[in-house]
């Protein structure tokens, strides 16, 4: 048996392929139910595969995924658009804005330039200087996407074993144990899917040290009456920093305009809410892009927290997706931010053909 600890949409998503190779698995999850965590507490954007470098695990497996992803949609009946983006750049920003459409045509992505006219029929609230559209960039209700990945799990015969965190693992020849608060379970091998607590999970099985860095990003949204400003996904050229890709405007099947990521290191793993940003701070960064808003069209939205192998002092780390070096039964799928919830199915299907044997 392989028990997947973690249920969010990268657990799920593993489980589901093992389980469609024939490989007895267990999920377990420390929330009540899945998705609890990143999964939902994010922008829900399908990404076409702009933004990283090629050849990494975070290129190959966005673009595979994205793919799939809008096929699993379509099939199960997911909510999902594929509406594409624009990335628009201000004066001073067309260097970097360059860099992305070579960084995109690196990765097989077509990056289509933007008229003037094309941006004033698709947007024409939006600022622009210039801009680039991604036919291929969508969104999907993460939520009602972990809610299929559940059913299919269900469909296939693999236990969620929710409301249950992992406490312990012990070791004895080709063994695991796994202890929880309600029972020990024997399995054969682990794929270490926990997110946030991925570098916990490792250490508890003996496996490597490394260190998972929360990142939270806030978000904003549009008042109801300033909703219609905003037709689809705009975005501006990726953050200076190399942390995120900057605050940016997605618009919901449901009509809600959320602002934002923001990006800010914390401590604590579960620290959603202490020391929030003020709606004042999203007006900056929201009238760079639709200048007509005031602080009156905004109200304060969700935040999520980024599950990051570098520190706020590096720019880039890519996912680690491999066994432990220190314990052989160890799979280890940390440090999945975005673009994990496009990359998922894909991250699922790569797990799974490395613990075909």
């Amino acid at each position: 048996m392989i028990a997947v600890i973690g249920a969010g949409v990268v657990g799920l998503a593993i489980a589901r392929a093992l389980a469609m190779r024939g490989r007895e698995v267990v999920v377990i999850e420390r929330h009540r139910r899945p998705g609890l965590d990143t999964s939902t507490h994010n922008s829900g954007v399908i990404h076409a595969g702009l933004y990283h470098p090629p050849a990494t695990l975070k290129a190959q497996l966005c673009i595979e995924g994205r793919e799939r992803l809008v096929a699993f949609a379509a099939e199960h009946a997911v909510p999902h658009v594929r509406h594409g983006k624009l990335v628009v750049a201000h004066a001073g920003e067309e260097a970097a804005l360059d860099r992305l459409a070579a960084t995109a045509a690196a990765n097989g992505v077509v990056l289509e330039p933007a008229s003037a006219a094309f941006i004033r029929q698709r947007e024409p609230h939006i600022r622009a200087e210039r801009a680039l559209f991604s036919p291929l960039t969508g969104w999907i209700d993460a939520e009602a996407y972990v809610r299929a990945l559940e059913d299919e799990l269900r469909r296939l015969d693999v236990p969620l074993v929710v409301g249950t965190a992992l406490t312990g693992c012990e070791v004895s020849g080709d063994r695991l144990t796994l202890v929880t608060g309600r029972e020990r379970i024997d399995v054969d091998a682990i794929v270490n899917a926990a997110g946030l607590f991925a570098d916990d999970v490792s250490k508890m099985c003996g496996g490597e040290t490394f260190t998972i860095y929360p990142c939270r990003g806030e978000y904003a949204e549009l008042a109801p009456r300033a909703r219609g400003l905003v037709n689809g996904l705009v975005y501006p050229v990726p953050h200076a920093s190399g942390h995120g890709l900057g605050v940016h405007l997605t618009k919901t099947l449901g009509g809600e305009v959320w602002i934002g990521p923001t990006i800010d290191y914390r401590e604590r793993k579960d620290d959603y809410e202490n020391g929030r940003l003020p709606v004042e701070a999203f007006l900056e960064p929201t009238r760079a892009l639709l200048p007509s808003i005031t602080v009156d069209d905004l109200r304060l939205g969700q935040s999520g927290i980024r599950a990051k192998l570098h520190p706020p002092t590096e720019s880039f780390a890519d996912f680690m997706i491999r066994a432990d070096r220190l314990q052989p039964r160890l799979f280890h799928a940390a440090g999945i931010d975005s673009p994990g919830l496009t990359a998922s199915l894909a991250i699922g299907n790569y797990v799974a053909d490395r613990l075909a044997t």
